[in-house]
């Protein structure tokens, strides 16, 4: 085996294992997150994705295509990202403890 075709292979395994330690602390993250949503929800201090969901589906037509819980200025907001049929994506905020929508804009 020639040493440039060892070095292409050396490279290429640094990537993918680079790329697999990425996907690993990702799922970390996601799971972290699942976690903290989890724990105010069976607290009572926020209102369950469910019912934030009907409102977005409700004030804006289109798809849903992101949700994230977000704290902003101590405030816990629910993100939900929406496409609508045009091809516009839409952002609208609510609380997270009241269900209230926050805010409600186009994606820049």
């Amino acid at each position: 085996m020639n040493r440039r075709f060892a070095a292409v292979l050396a490279l290429l395994g640094l990537i993918a294992y680079g790329l697999l330690l990425r996907g690993a602390f990702a799922d970390e993250h996601l799971d972290a997150d699942h976690d903290r949503a989890l724990r105010l929800r069976e607290a009572g201090d926020i209102v369950p994705l469910e019912s934030i969901l009907r409102k977005a589906r409700k004030l804006q037509a289109g798809t849903i295509i992101e949700v994230e819980l977000e704290e902003e200025h101590k405030r816990v907001l629910y993100e939900v990202d929406m496409l609508d049929p045009q091809g516009v994506v839409w952002e609208l905020e609510f609380d997270a403890r009241t269900g209230e929508e926050v805010r409600r804009g186009k994606e820049d």
